[in-house]
Parts: C-alpha cells; structure tokens; sequence
C-alpha cells in the first residue's frame, strides 16, 4: 500500500505505521463529549403510543461520565478518576499514541512513567504534564537492560507497578515484494515490534507476581488480525505481539495478571508525508463502517484506560480491535454492502 524509509531503532519510539500510524502531528480541536447513565426503566404496552409518557419515566442521574474526543482531557467535577493510585509505565511515549495515553493516564489519577529513547521530547512531555505526575526514563526497548532499568525506576519511585503499556514501534522499509525484502530490515522491526514488547512483558510481570495483580496492554493493529494492509515484518510482529499477548495472560492469570492488545485502524492525519507523497491515493478507499466517525489517537487511549482500570477485571487475552469493524466486516459483499454505482 504505502513505502516509507526505516526508522533506525535509535529513532524508533512511537513512528509512524502504516497500519496504525501515532506521529503526534495531528492538530485535533477540542471537544468534549458527556455521557449520562439513564435509570433502568420498563416500557410497558400503554407507552407505545404515548411516548410523552414514556419520557416521563426517565430520570437522568448527573453523575458524568465523561471522555475527550480532543485535547481537552479533563474529568467532570466529582467524578471519580478510574486510575486512582495506580503507577503506569508506557513505551514510546514522547509523540503520537503514547503521549495521549500518558495525558489522559494522569488525568484519571495515574503516575505515569514515559519510556522513550527521545530525550528532550520525553522529558518535555513530563514537564508540560507536571513533573509530580510524570516521570521521564530513557528506553531502548531492543535492550533488556533500559526496559529493565525502566521497570525498575518505576518500583523505586513509587513502590509498585499496576500498568504496562507496550507502546513502542516502528515501520519498517515498506518493501511491497517479498523478494525486495532484507533479512537485517526485517530483523529490526521484529526486534522493536515483538522482542520489545516480550521484554516488557517479562519485566512488567516481574514487579506485578509478587503484588498478585496488574494489567500489562500492547498496542497491536489491524496488521495483528489481517493480511495486506502493511509490510511483511511489521504485519508479521503485530500478528505475534496477539499471539505473545494469548500466551502471557494463560500463564499470568494465576498471579491475578490480566494482559491484552489494542488494535487500532488507520489513523490518516498522523500518515509522514513519505508516504502519501508516494501513494497520493493512499487514503482513498479506507473504509469505515461507522458514518461520521474519524478515528483518533484518544480512542486507543480510551480503549488503554479500559484495560488499566479496575472495569476490565475480568477481560485477559483479548485483542480489542479499534477499528470501525474494518476487520470483521466485509464492505464489498454482504446483505450491507453499499451499493455500487453502474
């Protein structure tokens, strides 16, 4: 679909991908949304026709729940934020996808510690944020030993570690022929993509086996679940990091350890312009079965708040595809199929 040069790994924090691309460029207008929980009410044969009546039985409670469809993260007065004493550590964190989580963490009461291998950028992230509620660690995630030290300065600091999140990417050189495709390439995206993500796996658990409980996320894409949407190492990392994902939460569930994936679509402001100037079309067909809906970067965030709070208890080895149905749905055949134009 689209080319784009490799990332080195020295510069592979949260890239851009082709699948599910979190570059931090997007200029996103606030707008916040309220949801308000309606009382359980029965309709009974007499309301059919008389849906005045009906309306006079809803009592609206105004206790909101509410969530950012931009940069306006803030909870509504009184209420209660859903990460409340937990410690979160996130990789890849400086840009895109993983500095929104890191915003909307600390929002719903979290300490977050942003992992990354940009420096100024991770550290500007943790001093925009406040420094009593974000912490900079420096982390190549190819290397045991920086997502060790991470692990490790988040137990330090705090005592504890509640939520991992694997956040941390890159591309690839988007070579379309197999044939084009070089072992040393592949090597690096895998190394980042799946061997980065097994070691936060491995050090999350670590520290969260002896406090017999925690929630370890990866981010994947719809490059976890389906073919012909990305590169062949990157489709093929995402693909693993679901099948790592299943494997950790059977072992880990005797340690009261939930771990699951995020998947999300396309996210098309956020596409490096290597990309589109090579595909102009690029976004032409990308299909979604929602109208009027875009996806952003503080959906997966959302989806990420889901399975770091205590709402998600009892959910372990789940993919949750952020995606508008694109990868369950087929758009060109069905009983809902659109209709073609002659």
């Amino acid at each position: 679909m689209a080319t784009m040069n490799a990332v080195p790994v020295s510069e592979a924090v949260t890239p851009p991908r082709l699948a599910c691309f979190a570059s931090g460029t997007e200029s996103i207008r606030p707008c916040s949304v309220r949801f308000y929980m309606k009382s359980v009410f029965h309709v009974h044969s007499n309301f059919i026709n008389k849906p005045e009546k009906l309306r006079s039985t809803v009592t609206h409670v105004h206790n909101p729940i509410s969530y950012s469809m931009g940069n306006n993260l803030d909870l509504e007065s009184g209420a209660t934020p859903r990460l409340a004493g937990k410690v979160a550590l996130i990789t890849g964190a400086a840009q895109g996808i993983g500095k929104t989580t890191v915003e909307l963490f600390v929002k719903h009461g979290a300490k977050v510690i942003v992992a990354d291998i940009q420096d100024e950028l991770g550290q500007s992230v943790c001093e925009d944020i406040g420094l009593e509620n974000a912490s900079y660690v420096h982390c190549d995630v190819t290397q045991e030993a920086d997502v060790e030290n991470a692990v490790n300065f988040a137990t330090k600091k705090y005592g504890k570690l509640d939520i991992m999140i694997n956040n941390a990417a890159i591309l690839g050189k988007a070579k379309l022929s197999i044939l084009d495709n070089d072992k040393c390439d592949f090597d690096r995206v895998v190394n980042v993509n799946l061997t980065g993500v097994f070691l936060g796996m491995k050090h999350a658990a670590r520290a969260m086996i002896p406090a017999g409980r925690g929630s370890i996320i990866s981010i994947g894409s719809v490059s976890s679940s389906i073919g012909g949407v990305s590169p062949h190492a990157y489709t093929s990392s995402k693909h693993a990091i679901f099948g790592l994902t299943k494997n950790v939460a059977a072992e880990l569930g005797k340690h009261g350890i939930r771990v699951n994936c995020v998947s999300p679509y396309l996210i098309p402001p956020s596409v490096p312009a290597e990309i589109t100037d090579l595909y102009p079309d690029i976004f032409a067909n990308i299909y979604s079965n929602i109208k009027g809906v875009a996806l952003k970067e503080e959906d997966v965030a959302q989806a990420a708040l889901f399975f770091g709070s205590d709402e998600s208890k009892y959910i372990s080895g789940h993919n949750l595809a952020v995606d508008g149905g694109f990868t369950t749905i087929n758009p060109g055949f069905g009983l809902f199929a659109p209709a073609k134009s002659s």
